[in-house]
């Protein structure tokens, strides 16, 4: 029966309490590039964006406190998507709007088409695939950000050199003066925490 208790909470229970800052910013660290990347290429401008990354971080905290998970309704990952789509489109309007505000009159001719009407609808794009694409790849930098802050800078820079900067492991245990057995621990120590980190991150957002 004990291993049916949950031994933690989840981030999406902690924040239910409005004056935990912590897990606020956590979410924020977490989520912001994510939802930003997605509208840009869903075809907004950086700051539009950066709009539409507030406008959601204001839904979230509108919604969360009042939570509650059912499955059957869909994942929170799902709701996010679904948010940030809204304010996407909201942007878009806002910049169709403002656009025909400042067009000058003038008559269409047969052949014209205004480019407002060629404008990218949010609706139609596959923005499944690209929040799918881009929800793991976010989960992956965040977990090497939060590892990174965990581990002394010198193994971290051990593990960078060899799997990012792609160096010779004997290049990088000539570096730092350790041996290539020390090098290839610490890409496995680092590796194995990031796998880590990043499972829990998808635990902590059902």
């Amino acid at each position: 029966m004990d291993e049916l208790i949950p031994t933690r909470t989840t981030l999406l229970e902690r924040l239910k309490d409005w004056q935990d800052d912590s897990s606020w910013q956590e979410f924020f660290d977490t989520y912001w590039k994510l939802i930003y990347k997605v509208a840009v290429k869903g075809g907004l401008t950086e700051v539009e964006a950066q709009d539409v990354v507030q406008e959601t971080m204001i839904s979230a905290a509108k919604y969360i406190p009042t939570f509650k998970y059912d499955r059957s309704l869909g994942s929170f990952k799902g709701w996010l998507l679904n948010v940030t789509r809204w304010r996407i489109s909201d942007q878009l309007k806002r910049r169709k709007a403002l656009a025909m505000e400042e067009e000058p009159p003038r008559e269409k001719t047969a052949t014209d088409t205004c480019w407002l009407e060629t404008m990218a609808d949010p609706m139609s794009l596959n923005l499944e695939k690209l929040w799918d694409d881009e929800w793991e790849k976010n989960l992956l930098a965040v977990a090497v950000t939060k590892v990174k802050r965990r581990l002394e800078p010198e193994k971290y820079q051990i593990f960078d050199f060899y799997v990012n900067k792609g160096w010779a492991p004997e290049k990088v245990a000539e570096a730092f003066g350790i041996s290539v057995n020390q090098v290839y621990m610490a890409k496995h120590r680092v590796t194995e925490m990031i796998k880590k980190e990043v499972e829990r991150l998808k635990e902590e957002m059902v």
